[in-house]
Order: structure tokens, then C-alpha cells, then sequence
């Protein structure tokens, strides 16, 4: 097994796809729109993808947030709202705001799991700030860290009900960029002490069995490297300052904040601390530049994924969908 989860080129595999995953056994894949069509067919892809794989605890990875990330859609998929509904529902109810939010990870986790996915990139632990770009601000729960904690903590609980593990992100805070990483490199200049506002979601939920790094320069901590390819933040703040011992992913490496090549990018992020690489396009020339770059995943790293796909081992969604729907939207409507 290599430490890097991979896209797929479309709603199946193809020969090279199967030959190329076959012989390099990624630690997990990732699905995107173009991956989704039907109930039928993304269940057939999955079950494809275990069977490959030998393994049944394999990690099938989608950002199903809500809202502006949805990659399963309406009139297929029920729609779900993003993190600002709930954090609006919080500032006068917060423990319906908590049950809420609770409510919508079950229901989005029975989605999934219905279709064998078992890795959900949500909660955004994100504290949004007054210049936060809207790449985040339109996804964050909100400005205050423990009113985030607190909900994420419900969306981890909740998507745990449902059979699927949730990955929090984005490690150390995204709060304060000010550009969308999908499309430059952030830069964040403030202070070290400034920053516990945004580090405190993550160190209440630092025992969260997944988490997803940043692609952002903390000038506080690293001025030459964001936080992906940077050993001082990985070790120093995540590690140990946040104390997560979870699973640590890379954000996509192809967004537009990181540069060199993908086998770069990809064997630098390892060798920062990260534990997987995620390599969302499903490009084969970049993949297997990425594979020719990676060792094995370390014991470590292995031991890691282990424990947080044991999290939903033998667990089967018992929730009603339809039920939990009306459950969040009579909550929010008190908003």
C-alpha cells in the first residue's frame, strides 16, 4: 500500500485504472461529480473498488458538506444545508443548533453509506474571522471556536451513527485566509498567540479519527512553507500544540496554492509528516508520477488508517433518513 488516496477519471474504472490501482494499492480513492450518477452505479463503483482491493474497511473518501459542496445532488440525493444555517439556528437555540447539525451528519452518513462510501470531509473546523475568504465563510460554522467545537463535535457523532468517518479540516485554520487556496498560496501573518483562536476547534476534537491539512503559510510558524509541506507545523503544531493523532491528510495537492510537480508535492507532503496524500483528478500520468515518488505507507501511517476505519466497523445506520430530515428541518426553522 502507498500513502496516497486517488480520484477516478469517471463513473467506473477503466482498464488502465484497474491495472494501474491494482499493482500500486492506494490507501484509499476519492469521488467527485463526474464519479456520480445513480444510486445503482456508485455502489457498483464502490463495491468495485473494495473488491480490488481485498479489503472491505477500504477508505472511499467524498465532501458531501452541504450546501455548495454536494457531490451527490438532487433528484437523485436529498439536498442539505452548509454550516451557516446551523450556526444562524445557534445564536438563539445553540442546543437545537447542536441537534441540528447532528441530525444532518446522520442523514448525509445514511446517503454514503447506502452507496459505500465511508469517509465524509466534514466538519469544517474552520473560525471564520472578518476578512475570511467566502470560499470559507459560506461552509464555516461560524466565528466563535467553541460554538465550531461544538458543532462539529455533533457532525463527527453524527456521521459515526451513520457508518461513515468524518475528516476534520482544515488543520491548522483556514479561518483567516484571505484568498481561496484553490486558486493561490494564503498568507497568514498572524501572531502565534493570536492563532489559538483558531487552533482551539481542532485541540477540542484533536481526537478525531481523521483530519485534513491546509494549504496556507503561517508566518507565525513556518514563512518558507505552508502547513502541507511543513515538518514545523506538522510535528510542532498539529502533532503536538493540537495534540490530533488521527490519520493526516493532504488537502487536494493539485489546488493552485501548491507548486512543482505532483510527485514533488505529493513525496514532499510525506516527508513533511503527513500521513496519506490526496490526489483528487484521477489524471493517470500524475498518478503514477505519484506512485514512481512514494515509499509504502509507514507502520505508523498504516496503524493510523486501521484505527479510524475500525471506527464504523460493524456499524449499520439504523437512523431513518426521512425521519432525521424532518427532525433538522423543524430545528432550523426556529431560526
Amino acid at each position: 500500500m502507498i500513502p496516497v488516496i486517488f480520484g477516478l477519471s469517471g463513473p467506473a474504472l477503466t482498464p488502465a485504472e484497474r491495472t494501474f490501482f491494482g499493482a500500486v494499492e492506494p490507501a484509499g480513492y476519492i469521488l467527485f461529480k463526474r464519479n456520480i450518477e445513480t444510486r445503482a452505479q456508485v455502489r457498483a463503483l464502490t463495491d468495485d473498488l473494495r473488491a480490488l482491493a481485498g479489503r472491505n474497511d477500504l477508505a472511499i473518501l467524498i465532501d458531501q458538506e452541504g450546501g455548495r459542496v454536494a457531490r451527490m445532488q438532487p433528484p437523485e440525493w436529498p439536498a442539505f444545508p452548509a454550516g451557516p444555517a446551523f450556526d444562524k439556528l445557534y445564536e438563539t437555540a445553540p442546543i437545537s443548533a447542536i441537534e441540528a447539525a447532528r441530525a444532518n451528519a446522520e442523514a448525509i452518513a445514511l446517503t454514503l453509506a447506502e452507496v459505500g462510501i465511508t469517509v465524509d470531509c466534514l466538519p469544517l473546523l474552520d473560525v471564520a474571522h472578518a476578512d475570511t475568504t467566502e470560499m470559507i465563510t459560506s461552509r464555516a460554522l461560524g466565528r466563535e471556536p467553541l460554538r465550531v467545537a461544538a458543532m462539529g463535535r455533533a457532525m463527527l457523532e453524527g456521521l459515526q451513527r451513520g457508518g461513515v468517518v468524518g475528516v476534520v479540516k482544515h488543520m491548522p485554520g483556514h479561518g483567516r485566509a484571505k484568498v481561496d487556496s484553490h486558486l493561490s498560496l494564503p498568507t497568514v501573518s498572524a501572531s502565534e498567540a493570536e492563532l489559538e483562536i483558531d487552533l482551539a476547534p481542532f485541540i477540542a476534537l484533536n481526537g478525531a479519527a481523521m483530519g485534513m491539512t491546509s494549504h496556507i503559510v503561517f508566518d507565525a510558524w513556518d514563512k518558507e512553507r505552508p502547513a502541507t509541506l511543513s515538518p514545523i507545523v506538522i510535528e510542532q503544531v498539529i502533532r503536538q500544540r493540537i495534540g490530533f493523532d488521527g490519520l493526516l491528510m493532504t488537502d487536494d495537492i493539485d489546488m493552485k496554492a501548491l507548486s512543482g510537480s505532483a510527485g514533488d508535492k505529493a513525496a514532499g507532503a510525506i516527508a513533511a509528516g503527513c500521513d496519506v496524500v490526496l490526489d483528487c483528478w484521477g489524471r493517470m500520468d500524475e498518478m503514477e508520477h505519484i506512485a514512481a515518488r512514494l515509499a509504502p505507507i509507514s507502520d505508523v501511517s498504516r496503524a493510523r488508517l486501521d484505527r479510524a476505519m475500525a471506527t464504523i466497523a460493524g456499524v449499520r445506520g439504523e437512523g431513518d433518513l426521512a425521519s432525521l430530515i424532518a427532525k433538522r428541518d423543524a430545528l432550523l426553522a426556529v431560526a
